[in-house]
């Protein structure tokens, strides 16, 4: 195997010469950030998204799955998200603040309530605005996750403001600031947020201002530039004078044609990739993904690939639609990982307590590093709205390979509970990033252990092929015959018979839902 340390140039493979960002295709934009930095897991982000808002002059967008006021940024402080921006909006007379938050539905409110971003839009007065975005196709979610200041700096990642987001990267046990605003602990969770400032930021803000119009109809205007700079003293850039690219998801609608760029890019990276491919991602269950890295894991000198995923999903609703239809997408990979080059591997705790991985990170070689919201999963190649930032290293562009090189072994020594450093050296003793993982592993510790290889069953294999509750398209959203391949004769039939069984179906579920709740109380709901 050979060494994957960066030395651009790349060899390109067949069909895949070329930059993989695109604008038009596997990006919206290409623009250029004086910096740039990779912010690993909540209590980083929070830290920076912090002061960035306390050196906000005209505005905060906020975009978000979820928005809770009463999360706190910091966890020692006892002054809470809703506090923090009611008093900033208080102190500078020019600042407006608006927040936008998924219209989620019934029965995931039961955990993520939207009444407390409504009081607070109640209470706060008409320089702080907090909506809901009900205007995607129904059961869509909005799952953009972007905070941009005064159009100068921008994040994008994994992580919204929401009450159980905060870690550290050491993933303690006994953490006990890693709780709820109710006071309820919750489990260890992992993830990254990318931070920009310059034009890339604008374009990050230019999105942020056309969701906020499309859910609320109401047209912002750009900011002029701030002084002093939001960027957050404490924050060193990975990067300076990086080109980024901004890839988006957005659900075809009404007069809005569908937006896939983010599903172009992941095919893009996986096709152009030589040594490795390394992903954190809180899904893996999308099928035409799993083909596209079993292609590359059969070539006989094809490369690496690495998956970091969570050991299941906190919710039944999410092991049932989600984990069954990994199950099957990862049987697919050990099938066709013939020579050895697969590791699908999840993070536990010194107590063997599984490590939440929310993060969705793409890292080819030294090549491409991708931090977003999308996960590895149908819903968000375009049915849920997704936004992806990408570094790319141009054909001789050392310093930008070696940050991509560096940010990917950053995280993986996180997982492995090694320095960075050490895991970089054994990357290149070894010549290969699964040879490092087996040298350094541990048995006891913070440290990463294999997804069990599992046989799905029929009953999951039957999940994984409807895609239920994943579907890719609003128009598969409540058509999940349409999913079945068969041939044109056969629809027809299978159509109206599925149709029936649907109905009769939801009917059904309904009335054993209702009843279930009744008598449990309606205790508790599903999680993202």
């Amino acid at each position: 195997m050979p060494d994957d340390s960066p030395r651009p140039p790349f060899r390109t493979r067949p069909g895949t010469d070329g930059p993989v960002l695109r604008p038009g295709d596997t990006c919206w934009r290409i623009e250029r950030a004086g910096r740039l930095a990779v912010l690993v897991d909540g209590a980083a982000f929070f830290a920076a998204a912090r002061a960035a808002m306390e050196a906000a002059q005209r505005s905060i967008l906020l975009v978000g799955w979820d928005i809770e006021p009463r999360m706190r940024l910091d966890p020692d402080r006892p002054e809470n998200l809703g506090q923090f921006l009611a008093r900033l909006v208080r102190e500078r007379p020019e600042l407006r603040v608006r927040a936008l938050k998924w219209d989620m539905p019934f029965p995931i409110t039961l955990e993520h309530p939207h009444e407390p971003l409504e009081d607070l839009d109640h209470s706060t007065g008409r320089r702080l605005n907090a909506r809901l975005d009900g205007e995607l196709p129904v059961g869509a979610a909005q799952h953009q996750k972007i905070l941009a200041i005064d159009d100068a700096l921008a994040f994008c990642g994994g992580i919204d403001l929401a009450g159980d987001r905060w870690d550290t990267p050491e993933h303690r046990d006994d953490e006990p600031r890693r709780r709820w605003p109710t006071g309820e602990p919750y489990a260890p969770r992992h993830d990254v947020m990318m931070m920009v400032d310059g034009a890339a930021a604008g374009a990050l803000a230019d999105l942020a201002r056309e969701r906020w119009r499309r859910a609320t109809g109401e047209t912002l205007v750009p900011c002029p530039p701030p002084d002093p700079d939001p960027w957050p003293a404490q924050v060193a850039p990975d990067l300076t004078g990086a080109t980024v690219g901004v890839s988006r998801t957005v659900p075809e609608a009404a007069g809005h044609p569908a937006i896939r760029e983010s599903e172009a890019l992941i095919f893009a990276a996986i096709a152009a990739a030589e040594r490795t491919i390394y992903l954190e991602n809180q899904y893996f269950a999308s099928a035409a993904i799993a083909d596209a890295l079993a292609r590359r894991l059969a070539e006989p000198d094809g490369p690496e690939v690495v998956l970091v995923l969570p050991m299941e999903s906190p919710s039944w609703f999410d092991r049932m639609a989600m984990d069954t239809t990994r199950s099957v997408a990862l049987r697919c990979l050990r099938e066709a990982d013939r020579h050895g080059r697969l590791r699908a591997m999840t993070p536990v705790t010194p107590a063997g307590t599984g490590i939440v991985v929310h993060s969705k990170i793409v890292a080819v070689d030294g090549r491409l590093l991708r931090v977003g919201s999308s996960n590895l999963n149908n819903r968000s190649m375009g049915y849920d709205t997704e936004c992806d930032l990408t570094v790319e290293a141009a054909p001789g562009d050392h310093a930008v390979a070696e940050a991509i090189v560096g940010t990917r072994d950053r995280l993986l020594a996180e997982h492995l509970a090694v320095e960075p450093a050490i895991l970089s050296a054994t990357v290149k003793e070894t010549g290969s990033l699964i040879a490092a993982m087996d040298r350094l592993g541990k048995e006891t510790g913070r440290r990463l252990v294999p997804l069990p290889a599992t046989d799905p069953s029929l009953t999951e294999q039957a999940f994984a092929a409807l895609r239920i509750a994943d579907p890719g398209t609003p128009d598969e959203a409540w058509a999940v015959w349409k999913r079945i391949p068969l041939p044109a004769p056969a629809r027809p039939v299978l159509n109206a018979a599925a149709a029936a069984l649907m109905t009769a179906g939801i009917a059904l579920g309904v009335w054993g839902a209702v009843r279930t709740l009744d008598a449990a109380g309606m205790q508790e709901g599903p999680e993202e």
